[in-house]
């Protein structure tokens, strides 16, 4: 499919630097040296297989790749071995239980030996989790203007047979963009967490986000009531008033737009007092995680997912279509009528 890829507003950081986007992308049916093997033969580069389940590709003409299994218990002496990518210390904390000394000492020697199975074995497991958890291929950080260069890896996943989202139902799949910022104030991130907040009715709508990836919980939508309260024109918090009542209302990672990364790299010290969680890395960039991985469909591409969100950075960057449709976004929640959003949110685009 032939979609040019449009350019934000804002194509530059605040240094005159191009701004990049990485593209991480979720698939079943294609295991990790033969998906790294296909990045070869479109980029270049050597490859590097580092366990049964992970290959790095270097040196390739857009950067080095990184092509694995989203489990960490297929991968030897990563942190958190034994747990999905997504779980997050909330759901760690629960696992701890408060067994008495005879039940701590029995559950160390069980534990022990399930650790032993667990390392005999994991070269399989791997295999097996392949079925439900899906390869995922990470891109380096390439500038907007040579996102083009990632679809014919779409094509060529697809071609060696690479399943996605719609080809199963235990196929929860995504397609993550990580957009740097262009700015790092407070103000600039606020206008696109609004921006973004106001649309995502519609970009639901429109990307027809499968429904197992919304009962894993992983993408879940922000709460109405702080939709509410953010949208509203009037709400002008600083930074630090901007993070402490993102993580009231949002005390995990696991939105359409992830803005943990973003928030431990603005204000590292901030997220530290008020979060512990090691799957978080800092980094300048949006985590939008909302798209299907539709590989194998041909009336899908990347640059409709990406098109889609520089719609999100053009909202954000127009203060008086943002505050108008804030304002008019509140007065459908007052009527219990958000149902209809989406098809207001997309008239509004149109026009």
């Amino acid at each position: 499919m032939d979609t040019a890829f449009r350019t934000p507003p804002h194509s530059t950081t605040t240094d005159g630097a191009p701004r990049t986007v990485g593209v991480e992308v979720e698939f079943a049916n294609l295991d990790a040296p033969s998906a790294a093997a296909v990045v070869r033969s479109l980029y270049g580069g050597s490859l590097e297989p580092e366990d049964p389940h992970r290959c790095r590709v270097t040196g390739t003409r857009l950067g080095d790749f990184t092509v694995e299994l989203d489990m960490r218990s297929a991968h030897p002496g990563k942190l958190g071995a034994g747990k999905s990518e997504e779980s997050n210390s909330e759901e760690d904390k629960s696992e701890e239980g408060d067994a008495g000394p005879l039940g701590k000492a029995v559950g160390k020697a069980v534990g022990k030996a399930v650790d032993g199975v667990v390392e005999a074995l994991r070269p399989w497991w791997g295999n097996v989790g392949s079925l439900v958890m899906p390869f995922e291929i990470a891109a380096p950080p390439i500038s907007i203007d040579r996102l083009a260069e990632l679809e014919p890896l779409f094509a060529a996943l697809s071609a060696q047979g690479a399943a996605g989202t719609d080809a199963s139902p235990l196929f929860a799949f995504g397609l993550h963009l990580n957009p740097q910022v262009a700015r790092t104030d407070g103000t600039y991130v606020l206008d696109h967490l609004k921006a973004f907040l106001l649309l995502a009715p519609w970009l639901r709508r429109e990307i027809r986000v499968d429904p197992t990836r919304r009962l894993t919980g992983f993408i879940a939508a922000f709460p109405v009531e702080y939709a509410v309260k953010v949208v509203d024109p009037a709400y002008r918090p600083d930074l630090d008033g901007l993070i402490g009542d993102y993580l009231e209302a949002n005390p995990t990672r696991n939105r359409e737009l992830d803005l943990f990364p973003l928030f431990a790299h603005l204000a590292p010290e901030t997220m530290a007092a008020k979060l512990s969680d090691p799957h978080v890395r800092p980094r300048p960039t949006f985590h939008y995680r909302l798209p299907n991985a539709r590989l194998g469909d041909p009336d899908w591409s990347l640059a409709q997912d990406w098109n889609r969100w520089v719609a999100v950075e053009e909202l954000a960057a127009d203060r008086d279509r943002l505050d108008a449709l804030g304002t008019d976004f509140r007065a459908f929640a007052a009527r219990a009528a958000l149902d209809g959003w989406a098809a207001e949110a997309g008239r509004r685009l149109a026009v």
